[in-house]
């Protein structure tokens, strides 16, 4: 018997010698008595803690089950409950993309970008296509080679950009005009930073679970109405529906597009708070719930396996909310192009910014871009 199993009686001595026979219990109990903690005996101390051991044995027996032979069970409820979009990278030319990240840093294993792009609602996938081609958020989200890390850039959907075959547009026509293929293609021409997989992510969908976290909290800069509800300066408590209007205002706010954004960062920092913050769940069958909304409100490029995407998932395992970053891509400032209000990208402090997404450092440097979410001055 191993000296750690909770059954073994000489367990109870701290010195681990085994008792001679019923007078050495009794003055080990005498002993424990006299020196107990707050009211609390020793040896009732020393039964709870084996108690807690045996429950985190049994943890992490079933832990062990679900990585190892129940693997299946996971690959099939989660990862196969979200979609795959086809020939996302088939039509993109391999000897005009960027080379892969080059982390300045030797790291445990090659840093992971993707393009996300959200839609207030669902954008099912048809045949393996997205025929909902449209795009209320653009982010870039880099996972660091280390694991440990993870940054949200997010790129205004009316950024004024070269769009491969049609000159000068706004950012989000890339992807009514050739779908996630020339979207792709523009940000990597716009960055020089290369792109791994591709993700839809509806956010009526990922919403839907926010009664199911209890409620999120978000900090509004300033009181705006929309539909129903008003939000106050400060901080609001938001429920599902709340939380989708919040979301989803695209007018009468004060910054535009840029508060858009801001509120779409600040919506998924509060989730992600709320997803790892102890607590929050109180059964296995609410976390179960959670899981599978998740995953119903994604769908990413065909390359990327189920395998491969809960391999992922388990090597991330150790970031939490403090380990990731949100940041917007530099901005000059806001004007019109014909009838089209848009917004002009700073291609200077940008370039700074994808060189350091690039090396995989941008979290080191995060100071740098500290004041450049908004533009202080229309153009």
């Amino acid at each position: 018997m191993r000296d750690d199993d909770p059954a073994d009686s000489s367990a109870d001595d701290p010195q681990g010698a085994p008792s001679d026979g019923p007078g050495d219990d009794r003055r080990q109990e005498v002993a424990d008595e006299a020196t107990s903690e707050a009211g609390i005996p020793a040896r009732r101390r020393r039964r709870a803690l084996r108690t807690a051991l045996v429950s985190l044995g049994v943890i992490g027996l079933v832990l062990a089950l679900l990585v190892g032979g129940g693997a299946w069970f996971l690959a099939d409820r989660y990862g196969g409950n979200v979609d795959r979009v086809q020939d996302v990278f088939a039509g993109l030319d391999e000897g005009d993309r960027p080379a892969p990240a080059s982390p300045a840093t030797s790291t445990s294993a090659d840093p992971v970008t993707f393009l996300l792009v959200g839609s207030d609602t669902r954008a099912d996938v048809v045949d393996g296509q997205l025929p909902d081609a449209r795009s209320d958020a653009i982010m870039i989200a880099r996972l660091s080679g280390d694991r440990r890390h993870v940054q949200f850039v997010s790129i205004p959907r009316d950024s004024w950009v070269d769009v491969p075959g049609h000159g000068k547009d706004k950012i989000n026509a890339a992807y009514s005009y050739g779908g996630p293929s020339l979207l792709i293609q523009t940000v990597e021409n716009l960055t020089g930073v290369r792109i791994d997989h591709f993700a839809a992510i509806s956010f009526d969908q990922l919403i839907s679970m926010t009664d199911q976290l209890g409620g999120v909290d978000v900090q509004v800069a300033e009181t705006t109405t929309n539909g129903p509800y008003t939000f106050t300066a400060g901080l609001n408590h938001l429920d599902g529906d709340m939380a989708r209007w919040y979301v989803g205002q695209r007018y009468d706010l004060p910054g535009g597009d840029f508060d858009r954004v801001k509120r779409q960062q600040n919506y998924l920092r509060s989730m992600f708070g709320k997803l790892f913050a102890a607590g929050t769940f109180d059964s296995v069958g609410q976390v179960d719930s959670v899981l599978r909304i998740i995953t119903s409100s994604i769908a990413v490029d065909d390359t990327l396996s189920t395998p491969d995407l809960l391999s992922m998932a388990w090597s991330a395992r150790d970031v939490t909310p403090a380990d990731v970053d949100f940041f917007t891509a530099p901005v000059l400032g806001t004007g019109r192009e014909g009838a089209a209000s848009v917004v002009y990208l700073d291609s200077v402090t940008g370039a700074r910014m994808w060189g350091y997404l690039d090396t995989d450092s941008l979290g080191q440097n995060a100071d740098e871009f500290a004041d450049q979410a908004l533009p202080t001055t229309p153009r």
